[in-house]
C-alpha cells in the first residue's frame, strides 16, 4: 500500500506538471488543458502545469464583478469530495507529496501532530473563510477582490510556481519584494516543520483540506472497519500518522485515508471498500 499510493503521488504530479519546456524556458503553459481543474493543489502559475488549482479557480470566479454564485466549482468540489473525500489529500496532492518525502528524513524525534492539535486544526477553516471567501470578497460583495489565499499563503504556489519562474527570469528576480519573500518565509517554515510534523500544512493550514474533510463521512470510497472482527489491538491507531482511533478512521475530516492503518491491521479488518 505504502509503495503504491508513493506511485500513485509520483505518476499525478508529473502528468499534472508535465509541461517541460515551461520548466526550461520560465513561460507558463496556457493551452486549452489550463482551463480544466485537477482535484489537488496545482498551482497555475507553475511553469510546467498542465491544468489549474481547484481553489485558484474559485477565487478567480468569486473574484468577478458583482455578486454570483460559483455553481461550477461548487459541483467540481462536491464531485470528487463525495467520491474520495481526502483520500485526494493523501493520494493526489504534490504538495502532499513533498511533504510526506521530508517526513522520511531520519532527523528529529517524528511528532504526529503540533502542540495544542484540538485547537490549531480548525485553522484550516479559517484559512477557508478569511482567505478564501471573505478574501475573494464573496460574504461581502465588492470588498478586497482579490485571490487571498494564492497571494498571501499559498507554499505549493511559492514552491512550484514562484521560484521556478524567478529562476529562469531575471527580470522577475530583480522586481521581487516583500511579499514574495514573506511567502518564502512561510514556505521554509513548513517545509522544516514537515521534517518533524506529519503534513503541518495539510492538518492545520489549508483550506482544500477542510473542504473534501466534510466530504469524510459519506464519500464513495471509504476504510471500512469490520468491527466484529476487530481486536481492539490500537496497530492501526500506532500506524496513523494523524494518531486517529479506529472508530475514527474514514469518517473523520483530519483522514486522508493514506492507507497506513489497512496495511498496519493484524485481523484484516481494515479494508478499501466502496460504501454500499
Amino acid at each position: 500500500m505504502k509503495r503504491l499510493r508513493l506511485v500513485v503521488q509520483l505518476l499525478f504530479t508529473i502528468v499534472t506538471n508535465g509541461y517541460a519546456y515551461g520548466f526550461l524556458n520560465g513561460k507558463i503553459y496556457q493551452g486549452r488543458l489550463k482551463y480544466t481543474c485537477v482535484p489537488g493543489l496545482n498551482c497555475y502559475s507553475c511553469p510546467g502545469a498542465l491544468a489549474s488549482c481547484p481553489l485558484g479557480a474559485l477565487q478567480a470566479l468569486l473574484n468577478q464583478q458583482g455578486f454570483q454564485i460559483p455553481f461550477g466549482m461548487l459541483g467540481f468540489f462536491f464531485l470528487f469530495g463525495s467520491l474520495l473525500g481526502r483520500m485526494i489529500c493523501g493520494w493526489m496532492c504534490p504538495f502532499g507529496l513533498v511533504q510526506d518525502l521530508l517526513h522520511r528524513i531520519p532527523l528529529f524525534h517524528k511528532r504526529k501532530k503540533m502542540p495544542f492539535h484540538s485547537v490549531l486544526k480548525y485553522g484550516k477553516y479559517a484559512v477557508l473563510v478569511f482567505l478564501v471567501l471573505i478574501g475573494s470578497s464573496f460574504l461581502f460583495g465588492g470588498f478586497a477582490k482579490m485571490p487571498a489565499f494564492c497571494k498571501f499563503l499559498c507554499p505549493s504556489g511559492t514552491l512550484f510556481g514562484a521560484l521556478p519562474l524567478l529562476g529562469s527570469n531575471e527580470m522577475l528576480r530583480s522586481q521581487a519584494g516583500g511579499l514574495f519573500w514573506w511567502k518564502l518565509g512561510i514556505l521554509l517554515l513548513i517545509l522544516a516543520l514537515s521534517v518533524k510534523v506529519y503534513r503541518p500544512f495539510c492538518q492545520y493550514l489549508c483550506p482544500l483540506g477542510a473542504i473534501y474533510g466534510w466530504f469524510n463521512g459519506f464519500s464513495l470510497v471509504q476504510i471500512r472497519w469490520e468491527k466484529e472482527q476487530c481486536i481492539l489491538c490500537g496497530a492501526c491507531q500506532k500506524a496513523c500518522p494523524v494518531d486517529l482511533a479506529v472508530d475514527e478512521i474514514s469518517i473523520s475530516a483530519e483522514c486522508i485515508r493514506c492507507g497506513k492503518c489497512v496495511t498496519a491491521c493484524p485481523r484484516d479488518c481494515l479494508s478499501f471498500r466502496k460504501k454500499v
